[in-house]
């Protein structure tokens, strides 16, 4: 048995933009993006440009590397079309390459990306018909009528031990079955290879933008945290769509993340450490542990936090060795949206002081903000507005909130209210946008005179 673990191309044609009505292309991001979205990139298909967003694809990456030293490497095939920026034409040449060598194809995939998917996985089909489709990532959780003549198999959740499942002979549709922490803490490192190591690229939090190659990594999988849009902790390293039910994290041990960058530094030259957990810093314990073993390396780094989820004195610590920048996720900058909607029981006041705080320790902070929720008004936006104006933020991201299967945000369409958002509310003038890009744009205009 062997298995290609593919991250096919997602591109969506020329758009113009900015005051000389450029074209560019518009491309899509799926495996590796809590909300896999679309924007207009640097890069044409089979024309990479450094600098254009690309997320490590990590449960692919992983996934491919547990399931090879249960099988052999040798039987294990990675294509990560969206990091080479890779045009239909040149991925089908590729698989031409490899299908008399391969049986299984396993996509990850999403809601805002899945009608373009599920037309590439039924011309792969049809031009592969032996070649059993495995599907995963968050459109697993949807109430889709599977077509078991086209897909073989569905993964629910982080899939390591599933996809070994279906090369064992299981099919259909498969349940959460994560990783227990003794078992991610024994599994090999992610995928990882010379063709590919050094396309990944975040801009933010600055200075990370001068700083290339980049590694993207984890240091513990899921959050604790229930946020109506946030898709992994509740389809992926958990299984709780409704936001009611319990959410866990699991953390690497610092062995296991200091050998991680050991190899990661030493066999690829890498400028910069990035922590793309869901957050980062859950406990002072774990933080500090991790500041330490960053200590061992000469190579900034830079992670994705909460704001309330730590001491003063470790985010001291986390400077003092070697931290350059955090991303926060704020989410808005009214008090009654963080609350009642997005429900992350965040204090606005103490966001300020603590943004304060970490930019005295030489550290920059990326705020991040999505608008368009349900229940939030014109008002509650212009709020945020002025509350990045008011705050020192080094730089901020604003998106718009995407509609994804498995998060809650989804659920509240069907279920119109949910107890754990009572200020969500999702009637017939919400706009179900399933790309947070295309959001965005549409509600731009809207903001820009506040």
């Amino acid at each position: 048995m062997s298995i290609l673990f593919s991250n096919p191309p997602w591109w969506e044609g020329k758009e113009s933009r900015g005051f000389l009505r450029k074209k560019r292309w518009r491309r899509g991001v799926r495996a590796g993006s809590r909300w896999p979205f679309t924007y207009q990139g640097r890069c044409s298909p089979d024309n990479p440009r450094a600098h254009d967003y690309i997320p490590y694809p990590f449960f692919l990456g992983y996934a491919a590397t547990y399931v090879g030293e249960k099988i052999g490497k040798e039987k294990i095939y990675f294509r990560d079309s969206i990091a080479l920026s890779e045009s239909y034409e040149n991925f089908y040449k590729y698989l031409d390459s490899i299908v008399s060598k391969i049986e299984y194809f396993l996509i990850e995939s999403a809601t805002p990306s899945w009608d373009h998917d599920y037309k590439l996985i039924k011309k792969v089909k049809e031009k592969y018909p032996n070649l059993k489709i495995i599907v995963s990532g968050p459109i697993s959780t949807s109430g889709e009528k599977w077509d078991s003549n086209i897909v073989h198999a569905v993964l629910k959740g982080e899939y390591e031990k599933n996809v070994m499942k279906v090369l064992n002979g299981k099919t259909g549709v498969l349940n959460h079955d994560l990783l227990t922490k003794d078992e991610m803490n024994a599994a090999p490192f992610p995928y990882y290879d010379k063709m590919i190591y050094d396309k990944y690229f975040d801009g933010n939090p600055i200075p990370m933008n001068k700083l290339h190659p980049q590694a993207h990594i984890w240091s513990s999988r899921g959050c604790p945290f229930k946020c109506i849009f946030c898709v992994w902790p509740a389809a992926m390293t958990g299984n709780d769509p409704h936001g009611d039910g319990k959410r866990t994290v699991r953390q690497y041990t610092p062995d296991y993340i200091e050998n991680f960058i050991k190899y990661l530094t030493e066999r690829y030259k890498f400028n910069a450490i990035y922590f793309d957990d869901d957050t980062f810093n859950i406990g002072n314990r774990h933080t500090e542990n991790m500041s330490s073993v960053m200590s061992k390396f000469d190579i900034p780094w830079f992670a994705m936090c909460r704001a309330d989820t730590s001491k003063k004195e470790t985010w001291k610590k986390m400077a003092d060795n070697g931290c350059q920048g955090v991303k926060l996720g704020v989410e808005s900058g009214s008090q009654v949206v963080v609350d009642k909607i997005v429900n992350k029981h965040l204090d606005l006041k103490y966001v300020q002081d603590i943004v304060s705080h970490i930019r005295s320790l030489n550290m920059s902070v990326h705020g991040t903000f999505t608008y368009g929720l349900p229940g939030e008004t014109k008002d509650d936006m212009i709020r945020t507005k002025q509350f990045i104006r008011n705050t020192e933020f080094t730089t901020v991201q604003e998106s718009g909130t995407a509609e994804i299967e498995g998060t809650p945000l989804h659920a509240l369409i069907n279920e119109e209210k949910l107890t754990t958002y009572p200020g969500a509310i999702a009637d017939e003038n919400y706009d179900r946008q399933k790309d947070g890009g295309k959001k965005w744009q549409s509600l731009v205009k809207e903001l820009q005179n506040n």
